[in-house]
């Protein structure tokens, strides 16, 4: 089911929207406690500074200061994006281990990790062009949360509903439903049911030839 959005997207206003998620930032940060000085040591071995990094990632030079100091703790949408900015996988600002190349991952061996209430766990090999997630999304969080990056993305809901708002139109998302969409359109994610709701997610910087470009003679 889909319908118009009744909110005009906003950009940096929804980081700063976190504080409803009802997660406070001491939980947080016990959760996740190296997360802030790899992200600091990522920026400055890209010779990047706070604005520059901040204004590639799509925050503002305040909230980027605050998730390198720990007062913060980044979402699964800011930490593709930071990781986009650095030119490396969610894996390293995470301090996974290098990249594994077999093919079969094995459940048991990855172990969940949470970030400003979203809760996922590795679903594909580190290091990869194309990340896969199992993610668990709160209800209430992020969904003022507007990205748009390069890039296409994958989701499929196993659990719950989840609202998924494309530019300007919100569809609604039962389990067993799916959304392949160009990252470049304004997206946000929320869980409609109070139990959250639950989905693979699939991210790749690969972008499709669009189906309407015409070919040079």
């Amino acid at each position: 089911m889909s319908h118009p959005a009744g909110q005009a997207p906003g950009h940096d206003a929804g980081h700063d929207a976190g504080q409803a998620s009802g997660h406070d930032a001491g939980r947080d940060a016990d959760t996740l406690p190296d997360v802030a000085p790899r992200l600091r040591e990522l920026r400055r071995r890209r010779g990047l500074t706070l604005e520059a990094a901040a204004q590639r990632a799509g925050l503002s030079p305040a909230h980027l200061s605050r998730l390198e100091t720990g007062n913060r703790q980044p979402s699964l949408p800011m930490l593709l994006a930071l990781a986009r900015t650095y030119g490396t996988t969610v894996s390293e600002p995470l301090g996974e281990l290098p990249p594994e190349r077999d093919a079969v991952i094995r459940g048991g061996r990855m172990g969940p990790a949470e970030a400003d209430g979203w809760t996922y766990r590795q679903a594909g090999g580190r290091g990869r062009a194309m990340q896969a997630l199992r993610v668990r999304v709160p209800y209430g969080t992020q969904g003022d949360l507007v990205r748009v990056h390069p890039g296409e993305e994958w989701l499929y809901v196993i659990e719950g509903r989840l609202r998924l708002g494309l530019g300007e139109t919100v569809h609604e998302l039962d389990p067993g439903d799916s959304a392949h969409f160009d990252s470049l359109t304004p997206h946000r994610i929320a869980a409609v049911t109070r139990e959250g709701a639950e989905l693979l997610f699939v991210h790749t910087l690969l972008q499709s030839p669009d189906p309407h470009a015409h070919p040079h003679a």
